[in-house]
């Protein structure tokens, strides 16, 4: 089944193919800069842009399959399919940026001249410009859309912005300023730099893909929800994660034990269009215990107690 053609779709989908574009471009620049410089900040440049394109198309393809239906074999989706094409990103850059170190180093040993620098500078100034109308768009679609895998696309490619600044200010150093080991020390802080980001991004990436638990702020904001609706005396189980553009949520409610199953459902359902009217796309599954049956398994500290006379919906347990 081909996933349908939302807006949300749409944007991730044109995002990913201008990203597909630009780094092809960029890597052809990049690859003539090379040759008639001969000097490593550009390399360690093109280095990250041929990482780019691999990063790209595998965004392309993960967006594909994440944006997916759910299906009997994937019934929550194929949203974690971003998270894996990002670790994917962040390794290729790590990869890159510790070999980008080595080159350093031996350059820094056996130095060798710049040539040519002015090419490398005016194909500096095109990626930027490139770069910066990439990472305008990819903003505009991430708030759109909250992709994951759209959004380390946007990280590593602003970070292109500073590393082209700084191939730049490392060729005016090494070739008109007169300043050896210019182009190396530069090439190392590219790198440092790469590898920085990756792990921020490899961080996120792990987070989806071990379904961790939102933040206390939004976990709140369910529980307030719920509370909110005068027949709910408690929540409790609450769980909460997010599979690229799908976010789910489970919890159990104390209800009256004395009330009919009819009005039961009702009240389900009434719960599940407040956290709806706070979270729109989330996924909800409700499930009702009578009020203080607490069931084996369950985690004591995770209950919450609500009085059902307060309009605030003051709870009484800890969050």
């Amino acid at each position: 089944m081909s996933a349908p053609r939302t807006p949300a779709v749409i944007a991730m989908q044109r995002a990913t193919q201008a990203s597909v574009a630009v780094a092809v471009t960029l890597a052809v620049l990049k690859i003539v800069a090379v040759v008639q410089t001969g000097a490593l900040s550009v390399l360690g440049s093109l280095l990250d842009t041929l990482l780019d394109v691999i990063a790209s198309l595998v965004t392309l393809f993960a967006v594909r399959v994440a944006t997916q239906p759910a299906d009997e074999d994937h019934r929550f989706g194929h949203g974690k399919a971003e998270a894996i094409a990002a670790l994917f990103q962040t390794s290729l850059i790590m990869g890159s940026g510790i070999a980008l170190i080595l080159a350093a180093g031996n350059r820094l040993l056996h130095p060798h001249a710049v040539t040519a620098p002015g090419i490398g500078v005016g194909v500096s100034v095109v990626a930027i410009v490139a770069t910066l109308a990439l990472v305008t768009y990819q903003r505009h679609v991430v708030r759109q859309t909250g992709s994951l895998a759209v959004d380390t696309d946007r990280l590593h490619y602003e970070s292109d912005l500073g590393l082209n600044l700084s191939v730049i200010v490392a060729l005016g150093l090494e070739s008109w300023a007169g300043i050896s080991g210019a182009d190396a020390a530069i090439g190392i802080a590219i790198a440092a730099y790469l590898i920085w980001g990756a792990q921020k991004s490899a961080r996120r990436a792990i987070d989806m893909l071990m379904d961790r638990e939102w933040d206390e702020r939004r976990r709140a904001q369910i529980v307030a929800a719920v509370a909110a609706h005068p027949d709910v005396r408690g929540i409790h189980e609450l769980r909460t994660r997010t599979s690229g553009l799908d976010s789910f949520v489970q919890f159990h409610i104390w209800l009256d034990p004395d009330l009919p199953v009819r009005r039961a459902h009702r009240i389900v359902d009434e719960v599940e269009g407040r956290v709806r009217a706070v979270f729109p796309d989330v996924e909800v599954l409700i499930h009702v215990d009578p009020e203080g049956v607490v069931e084996q398994g369950e985690r004591d500290a995770d209950h919450r107690l609500l009085d059902p006379m307060s309009a605030a919906s003051r709870l009484r347990g800890p969050l």
